[in-house]
């Protein structure tokens, strides 16, 4: 890649970024309510990225051999703790993911 075509690109990247995150506040405003549409997908949304998540990190996970999923049950099952305990999602992914990587880094090493 030439370098005025990696500018271009760094460029629309940039624009991308900056129009995706201003983009609600243009489209809604603070005097007209808030669609019903966009209520419900802040409503289901987080529990769908968190079910989504949760695929995603068990596709490879072979239950039947190795470490038999242990390391990624118990950080699931410190995320939930976490979760119903105190209602931050940025706390629960980050305490399941810190018990998972202690795991496998210092209890699990293959």
């Amino acid at each position: 890649m030439t370098f005025p075509e990696e500018c271009i690109t760094i460029a629309l990247c940039a624009l991308a970024s900056v129009l995706t995150r201003a983009l609600p506040f243009l489209l809604l405003s603070e005097k007209k309510p808030t669609p019903p549409i966009i209520r419900y997908l802040g409503n289901v949304l987080p529990a769908a990225v968190f079910g989504m998540l949760i695929v995603y990190c068990l596709k490879d996970t072979t239950f039947f051999s190795g470490t038999h999923g242990l390391p990624e049950l118990a950080g699931i099952l410190m995320t939930a703790v976490l979760h119903l305990k105190f209602r931050q999602m940025l706390l629960s992914i980050g305490g399941g993911t810190a018990v998972y990587m202690i795991l496998i880094q210092c209890v699990f090493i293959p």
